[in-house]
């Protein structure tokens, strides 16, 4: 068994490979930065607690870290005082990518348009599937859903937007990652 040293020097690559991943995903759920900072440091302190305890047989570490994530925002919106549902809480991305070019902002707003009309649980697949690039096996652990129920939703609600979108919005949202 390895001592708390190297757990911890193991769980520093683990850190530095995920951790802006997992400020995203928790910024699309708080669209507040210094929350999501916040909420991204819990997460990784609750994951080193436990560290020694997971075992790659049973998943992915990537899978386990956002499960962990997802937890942390809802016990953070279970404590507030003016309770906002978490799963109607999403942004997608930060003031710098907005400002890429006038072009790609104005196809963000029409994405977002489009997102808000989702219900949380099919915008939250379809950022995990299209832009965090997880699997329906990986977006089912993270979501605690059944992998061909993740399946469904995503082929459901990806025809309604190809229907509903116009087709240079479409591709925006498949092509970029905001």
């Amino acid at each position: 068994m390895p001592d708390k040293q190297e757990n911890t020097e193991n769980f520093a690559g683990f850190y530095d490979k995920h951790v802006k991943k997992i400020f995203n995903f928790i910024y699309y759920k708080t669209h507040h930065k210094e929350t999501a900072e916040d909420l991204t440091q819990e997460t990784f302190m609750k994951a080193l607690d436990s560290f020694k305890n997971f075992d790659l047989k049973k998943g992915k570490f990537s899978t386990w870290l956002y499960q962990i994530a997802r937890n942390t925002v809802i016990d953070f919106y279970r404590t507030k005082k003016n309770f906002v549902n978490v799963d109607d809480v999403w942004d997608l991305a930060g003031k710098e990518n907005i400002l890429r070019d006038l072009d790609v902002s104005g196809k963000l707003k029409d994405v977002e348009k489009y997102l808000a009309k989702l219900k949380p649980e099919q915008r939250e697949i379809v950022i995990l599937r299209v832009w965090e690039g997880y699997s329906y096996k990986e977006i089912a652990e993270i979501l605690g859903k059944n992998e061909v129920n993740c399946r469904v939703v995503f082929s459901r609600t990806i025809h309604t937007l190809k229907n509903e979108m116009p087709l240079s919005v479409f591709i925006a949202m498949l092509l970029f990652r905001f």
